[in-house]
């Protein structure tokens, strides 16, 4: 895995600022954002060592001008686990039985009148 890249904004126009300058700053690549909540957005890069360092100060100063930069972070040789964290699935929600579809869906009903 290459080095990872963090750049946690509080606002999504900030970090959209920060992803759009950090991409110009250097020859990296957008693994993605994150909305962590409270109104804080992740921008998550991935490159060699280098080039992320350099992207990330370039973004972080960037977005800095225009909102709050939260906190930044490289990470030059992530676990090969760390896939896991950045790249989570959705929780799987487990599909009720039939019975107990048909009893919410009587519970839903209003009696006759």
């Amino acid at each position: 895995m290459q080095a990872l890249g963090f750049i946690e904004t509080k606002g999504f126009v900030a970090a959209v600022e920060a992803a759009d300058s950090a991409l110009k700053a250097a020859n990296v690549s957008l693994v993605g954002q994150k909305r962590v909540g409270s109104g804080l957005v992740a921008v998550i890069l991935t490159g060699d060592v280098a080039a992320v360092k350099a992207a990330v100060e370039a973004g972080a100063e960037s977005a800095a001008a225009i909102g709050q930069v939260v906190a930044v972070q490289v990470i030059a040789s992530p676990h090969e686990d760390m896939g896991g964290i950045i790249f989570d699935a959705p929780a799987k929600v487990e599909a009720k039985p039939a019975a107990a579809k048909a009893d919410d869906a009587n519970k839903k009903k209003s009696p006759g009148v």
